[in-house]
Parts: C-alpha cells; sequence; structure tokens
C-alpha cells in the first residue's frame, strides 16, 4: 500500500536533478506550507497596498520584488493532505499544499511566476480568466510545451484586470485536476477603497473518490466521487469562517470539480458581487440565499454579518454533505431486521442493525476501516450535527478586533432563543370555514346534430 512515507520518496527523487545550483540562486524562493490550518491575512510587505483575503485551510503565496516585478515560484509536486482529523491523502498540488497557495497582486503589477515541476510527468500552469499574451495562456501543446519533470518555466504577464481567479494544468488534466492541482489568484483594484470590505474569504470546491482503506484518489471516476471539500477539506476538518457582528463580508467560491454545487447560506441574505468574469454592476445584483457555481465558474457573495450566531454554509446537494459513502447500499427503512440480525448474531457476535429506521448514528460509534471518515460526523453544541463534506460553520460575534479570526466557540444564545421541546397543551387544530352552500345547477340543452337539420 502506498503511504505518506513512500508516496513523498518518490518526489525528492524527481526533484533532484531539478537545475543546476547556479539556476537555483537565481529563482525566488519556493515557500512550502503544509499545515492545514487557516493562515490569517496579513499586509503586503511590499509593492501596492491591498486588503488581504483569507484562504480558508490555506495560506497566501509570499513573493519578492525584483526590478519593480513582482515574482513568485510554485512548485508542483506530490503532497499529503489531511482531509480531516483520521484521513490523509495522496495528492498532487503546489509548494507542500493542495490546492496551493493563494496568489494576491494588484491591478497593474507585472507579475513573473516561477514554475518548478517535480512531478513525474510534464505539466503547465493555465491562469483561468486572466487576459494575458496568448504565449503565457499555460495550454500543453497549443500554447507551450509541457514542463517536463525536474525542469522550471517562467510565466511573466501583466495583471490587467482586478477581480478573482483560479490556476490549475492544462495538461493531463484527467489525472492532475483529479489529484488536486488547483489554486486561487486574488487580483486586488488598484485603489484600495474600491469593492473594500472587512472580511474576504476564499476557497475551492474539489471531489475525490478515495477507497475506505486507501490514500491516493481513483483519478478516472466522472460522477461518484465520496468526499466533497471546501479547499481539500471535509467536515469537521473544515475552518468556521469567523466574523465581527455587522461586518461586510465577501465569500469567492471556485468550483473546479465535475459537477455544480448550490452553495447555500442560513441567516443571511447575499448578493452575487463577482464572477471570474469581473465585478457584476449594482444595478445586475438581487437577493439571494443560494447561488449555483457551475464548473469551472466562480461567484463571489457579499452580505452584511448582522445576525450574531453559528450559522451554517454548505452545497445544498444532500449527499455533498457526507463523507465516504457506499454508493451501492440497498435502502433498508422499514425493513423488519428482527428475525434475520438475531441469526447472524449466532454467527458474527455483535452484529448491529442499521437503516432500517433511517440513516442517522446519534452517538453510536463504530469502527471504520483505516484511512475514511464516518459518512455523516461533527459534534455542536446539541449534538451530532450529522454533517460532513462541503459544509463549515460562519460564526458572527460581537466585539472581535479588525484581525481577530480565531475560533470564539459555540454561540452562547440569548435565554428563551432555542427550539425546545413543547411539554404544554397543543392548540386546537384549525378548520377550514364551511363551504358556501351551491347553486342549484342550470340544465344545459344539448342540441344533436340531427336537430339542426329540418326533413320535409
Amino acid at each position: 500500500m502506498t503511504n505518506r512515507r513512500s508516496f513523498l520518496s518518490g518526489a525528492a527523487l524527481i526533484g533532484a536533478g531539478m537545475v543546476s545550483k547556479v539556476g537555483a540562486a537565481s529563482l525566488p524562493e519556493a515557500h512550502v506550507h503544509s499545515s492545514a490550518a487557516t493562515v490569517p491575512p496579513a499586509a503586503p510587505p511590499n509593492g501596492r497596498p491591498y486588503n488581504p483575503v483569507v484562504t480558508l485551510n490555506g495560506w497566501t503565496l509570499p513573493w519578492r520584488m525584483k526590478d519593480g516585478v513582482k515574482e513568485f515560484h510554485l512548485v508542483a509536486e506530490p503532497v499529503v493532505r489531511e482531509i480531516a482529523p483520521g484521513m490523509t491523502a495522496n495528492l498532487w498540488g503546489y509548494n507542500g499544499q493542495s490546492p496551493g497557495p493563494t496568489i494576491e497582486v494588484v491591478e497593474g503589477d507585472r507579475v513573473r511566476i516561477f514554475v518548478t515541476n517535480k512531478l513525474p510527468e510534464h505539466t503547465s500552469v493555465h491562469w483561468h480568466g486572466q487576459r494575458l499574451p496568448n504565449g503565457m495562456d499555460g495550454v500543453t501543446g497549443l500554447t507551450q510545451p509541457g514542463i517536463p519533470p525536474g525542469k522550471t518555466f517562467v510565466y511573466e504577464f501583466v495583471a490587467r484586470n482586478a477581480g478573482t481567479f483560479m490556476y490549475h494544468p492544462h495538461a493531463d488534466e484527467m489525472a492532475q485536476m483529479a489529484m488536486g492541482m488547483m489554486g486561487f489568484w486574488v487580483t486586488h483594484p488598484r485603489d484600495p477603497k474600491l469593492h473594500a470590505v472587512d472580511r474576504d474569504f476564499v476557497f475551492l470546491l474539489n471531489a475525490y473518490d478515495i477507497d475506505p482503506g486507501s490514500y491516493t484518489p481513483k483519478i478516472n471516476t466522472m460522477t461518484d466521487f465520496n468526499l466533497w471539500t471546501f479547499n481539500s477539506r471535509a467536515f469537521p476538518g473544515i475552518d468556521p469562517m469567523v466574523v465581527r457582528k455587522n461586518d461586510r463580508v465577501r465569500i469567492r467560491v471556485g468550483n473546479l470539480t465535475m459537477t455544480n454545487h448550490p452553495v447555500h447560506i442560513h441567516g443571511h441574505t447575499f448578493e452575487v458581487t463577482g464572477t471570474d468574469g469581473g465585478w457584476v454592476r449594482p444595478s445586475a445584483r438581487w437577493p439571494e440565499v443560494t447561488t449555483d457555481i457551475a464548473v469551472g465558474q466562480m461567484r463571489a457573495i457579499e452580505f452584511i454579518a448582522d445576525e450574531p450566531g453559528d450559522w451554517a454554509f454548505h452545497c445544498h446537494k444532500s449527499h455533498h454533505t457526507m463523507n465516504a459513502m457506499g454508493h451501492d447500499v440497498p435502502t433498508m427503512i422499514g425493513v423488519d431486521h428482527s428475525g434475520v440480525a438475531q441469526k447472524i448474531n449466532n454467527l458474527v457476535p455483535g452484529y448491529m442493525v442499521m437503516g432500517d429506521k433511517g440513516g442517522a448514528m446519534g452517538d453510536m460509534k463504530m469502527p471504520l476501516p483505516e484511512n475514511t471518515l464516518p459518512m455523516m460526523t461533527g459534534t455542536g453544541p446539541f449534538g451530532g450535527l450529522d454533517m460532513g463534506g462541503m459544509f463549515t460553520v460562519l460564526k458572527v460575534r460581537e466585539g472581535l478586533a479588525r484581525n481577530d479570526y480565531k475560533d470564539p466557540g459555540w454561540y452562547q444564545h440569548p435565554a428563551g432563543t432555542v427550539a425546545r421541546e413543547w411539554n404544554g397543551e397543543l392548540p386546537a387544530a384549525p378548520h377550514a370555514p364551511d363551504a358556501a352552500p351551491s347553486k342549484p345547477s342550470t340544465p344545459v340543452e344539448v342540441k344533436r346534430d340531427g336537430d339542426m337539420h329540418h326533413h320535409h
């Protein structure tokens, strides 16, 4: 079985002959970050000012300024990503993580990105949605040769349009994107006050098919994925989005899975303010609580976080808020197992009847195969959440500092504001008013065709 050590040791062999010492000395540092925790935003150390974004369970790639050019170094390589506590996956990504780090620049910046390939096959990088010279578009065989293993290519262009974009390979896409190769790109406006918000979150939607007990995705899967993730993290491993009450919040979501995702927020109403094609004019916006994000699209939503509490934020496809699941398990709701269960228990002591009353497990725990997750999991202040996959919590709190993103714990509800069991007398059931008496019907005279003719 391929584990973390054997998976990453192959990457070390590939990278050993990457570039000469002289060549390596001229490249900007390839920063690496493998932690799955959300890195709080940091003010840009140089270059033009901007309001940084927060990459959910991720980070922003540092750069160096050289002769007025903002230089980045991406390394395409095998990585091990923790999907959630108790499960890791052998993926491909950038700079130690999948998805790769977010790239943040400012409109008008000249950008130079060095891409070093530590994969066992050629690759490229397409800058999804960017307006740039054709030869920098990153389509292997069409606009450039593939980047061979062990080689470094350089892309250079001006970030012409402010907005939200993505990056991913256009080389053996079925394998490379299915293995997790993708990242976010944000081009901030020249004027930091333009489109300004108080908190700005970004993440990508990913999907994987990883059998329980295995570590590497099945890349030929087309629709039957069993792990639906935000930034390659499944609930309860997805960090909450922590905001101050009355903050203006933006959430930018990109979709590079194989299906659409209706992303839904609880407790608030938002407007779609941006796509990967640019900002949406105010006159073209409307209030929503769910927006459907198709494959290859990005949507930026904005709202005022004026309702304190712990609010669910998730894909509204019910199977996308579950973790590893068996698609071939029959529905057993309503089936009487009692006789069969007794016979099975004689052969397999400890056998439990499951599924006859629904899929909820409550507080029951079952042993799992190696390296997988419960289908529905997570614990909240009132018990099991019965969630997984593309699900997190928007935590709106009063009194937070501007750059405070620490998890504040569960919301303390004011007295009398939590749904509770009712033990009193139930109100009388309402009845519809008596219908008005019907009027006697008027006889209808029917003429037959023969009645229309006179016989002499």
